[in-house]
């Protein structure tokens, strides 16, 4: 096996263990996690990207995303609320500390994020 499709099994393994890690802790997004996982899983073999693909956790955090472009409001609100805890939590522990660059910082990047799903992220609704 050539090193590359080693460590992008490697990778994608991980990715994988981590995504579902966050599927029962929402501090850890799932959805990166498991986009990370298809693109290992394509780098390193056909069948595994095959697999993972045809999975319940694919086909519910991420299928509607790659063919649609989009994400439910569900799907969007299960990302942003837990990001927005985790990074209110990390603001919260710099103000006090009196770190205002740091903060600055962090309030940008949740910024950019919320952004970017409200705005960037096409909502699909889901019909009855």
């Amino acid at each position: 096996m050539k090193l590359k499709r080693l460590i992008f099994l490697i990778l994608g393994f991980l990715c994988l263990g981590l995504g579902c890690i966050g599927v029962a802790i929402p501090i850890l997004p799932t959805v990166p996690f498991f986009l990370a996982t298809v693109f290992c899983f394509a780098n390193s073999s056909q069948k595994l990207h095959d697999w993972f693909v045809s999975t319940k956790l694919y086909k519910k955090h991420l299928e509607s995303f790659v063919q649609k472009k989009g994400m439910t409001v569900q799907t969007k609100l299960g990302i942003i609320i837990p990001v927005t805890l985790v990074m209110g939590i990390g603001f919260f522990m710099m103000m006090r500390a009196n770190v205002l660059v740091p903060s600055i910082i962090l309030a940008v990047v949740w910024v950019c994020h919320i952004i970017y799903f409200v705005f960037g992220v096409k909502t699909i609704h889901k019909r009855a």
